[in-house]
């Protein structure tokens, strides 16, 4: 096949196609697309549930907090076991019994949900919260496990930013149609679960087709998948239950990859309590402003000003993101190689908070973290993708879902101490965290650069083993 079909025509638009890439990259897109629509159906009942699973003693933002904690604890078992499973399964397996295996837990969540069939059972808003974190495992990461391990790194780098298009527009598509459904009593709450489940179905269907196509196209073409020219040390070992986190340990490279992970998670989370803290205190000012005394009336005003802050907040964060991730995302990473996509958020995130140590009013700190949280979700996205394609399909299986996950966890566990620190030891203002803030980024930056180096080194040994 020398010519482009009118799909791959259309493609062009958002990336370089080359003649063939188009129907598994449509299938891949289709598939993130459907995968993050259902998790946007399922992540809006984890705030409501565990907003009515009191602790005694904790506070509702306690609870919250510590849950991060203890999601952290928890992935790591559930890792080093995902490890395991990776070694005894083919990759379309995993995917298609992990899915399924999500896909019961959801209907046993959706029996027990409060005030359904049950009044309220001790602490199933928790599990139910811990239960969210493991999905990222099962069915999020794991797809772009098996999107990096489909792709070579030559084909993954132009494809993998059209592909991260379904993500954001999945995500942005099931904020808005839970908005619609819920909103509008066409369903009630409680029957997200169920619905959620068939674009889960179908995302199955999808992975089993990408796979049969390319088990058909490298027998018939004779191409190598990265498994066979991607190898990059590491333990000779069986995967074990520690397998996941440790193997972190033993690679530079993945030594590097976790502590960007830590950083940007732990820098955004800061920003996101940073920026609820303006929020109130401008509401508060406000309230005050206009004579809002009553306890009732207060309450209601700073919950319904809160709620609208929030709504344009983030419809202006996932438009900013699509188009970034339509237009910009591929084009940078072309013309600007790995090191431009990946160091781009730390750089926006150096400059936004400072602004916003300088400037800490919301007008401000509102346009900065649009600007960091889209960038995030597009840009950012794209090169946690690309990160993994020089690198074999045991330390994708084994140390991408650790990194994706136990990582992620750990930031939001220091985010937390970070706000109890900084609060009941230190009270900080708000200007005093911002600044704090503007350290991490710089920490941030420092391992970004050494991970680019790796990342280049990886590249290099994978070409040159494909010239020997």
């Amino acid at each position: 096949m020398t010519q482009l079909s009118t799909t791959e025509r259309l493609l062009g638009v958002f990336t370089e196609v080359k003649p063939g890439e188009g129907t598994t990259a449509v299938l891949m897109f289709a598939n993130v697309f459907l995968i993050l629509l259902a998790y946007y159906f399922i992540k809006p009942l984890r705030e409501g549930w565990i907003a009515v699973s009191d602790v005694q003693g904790l506070s509702k933002m306690e609870v919250k907090a510590y849950s991060s904690f203890a999601q952290s604890i928890i992935l790591l078992f559930v890792v080093g076991w995902y490890a395991r499973l990776s070694d005894r399964w083919d990759r379309v397996t995993l995917f298609t019994r992990a899915t399924l295996f999500c896909i019961s837990n959801m209907i046993i969540f959706w029996f027990l949900q409060p005030n359904f069939f049950f009044e309220q059972l001790p602490i199933s808003g928790l599990v139910y919260y811990l239960w969210v974190g493991m999905f990222g495992v099962f069915v999020v990461a794991q797809f772009w496990t098996f999107c990096a391990d489909v792709y070579s790194e030559e084909r993954g780098e132009r494809m993998l930013p059209f592909i991260a298009i379904g993500a954001t527009s999945g995500a942005a598509a099931g904020s808005w149609i839970v908005d619609q459904l819920v909103g509008s009593g066409v369903i009630p709450t409680e029957a997200l679960l169920l619905v959620a489940i068939a674009p889960l179905v179908v995302s199955i269907m999808l992975v089993r087709t990408v796979g049969q196509r390319q088990d058909y196209l490298g027998r018939d073409t004779g191409e190598t998948t990265p498994d066979e020219n991607t190898e990059v040390a590491e333990p000779a070992e069986e995967a074990s239950l520690w397998s996941g986190a440790r193997l972190v340990l033993f690679s530079k490279f993945l030594l590097l990859a976790a502590l960007v992970t830590l950083f940007t998670n732990w820098v955004n989370t800061n920003g996101e309590n940073l920026l609820f803290r303006v929020i109130q205190e401008t509401l508060a000012q406000q309230a005050q402003s206009e004579g809002i005394t009553g306890e009732r009336t207060l309450m209601e005003f700073v919950r319904n000003g809160t709620t609208a802050f929030y709504g344009n907040f983030y419809f202006w964060v996932n438009i900013v993101a699509l188009l970034l991730q339509a237009f910009v995302a591929s084009r940078l990473l072309k013309y600007g190689g790995f090191a431009a996509i990946l160091l781009i958020l730390p750089v926006i995130a150096l400059t936004s908070y400072t602004v916003m140590a300088l400037l800490p009013v919301l007008a401000v700190v509102k346009v900065m973290k649009i600007a960091e949280n889209a960038t995030d979700y597009s840009l950012n996205n794209t090169s946690r993708h690309v990160l993994w394609l020089p690198v074999s399909s045991a330390m994708k299986y084994r140390g991408k879902p650790a990194i994706d996950t136990l990582y992620v966890r750990l930031g939001d566990g220091l985010a937390a101490i970070t706000v109890l620190v900084g609060v009941h030891l230190l009270a900080l203002s708000t200007a005093g965290f911002f600044v704090f803030n503007v350290f991490l980024v710089l920490c941030w930056l420092v391992a970004g650069v050494l991970l680019v180096r790796e990342h280049r080194r990886a590249s290099l040994e994978v070409a040159a083993r494909g010239t020997d």
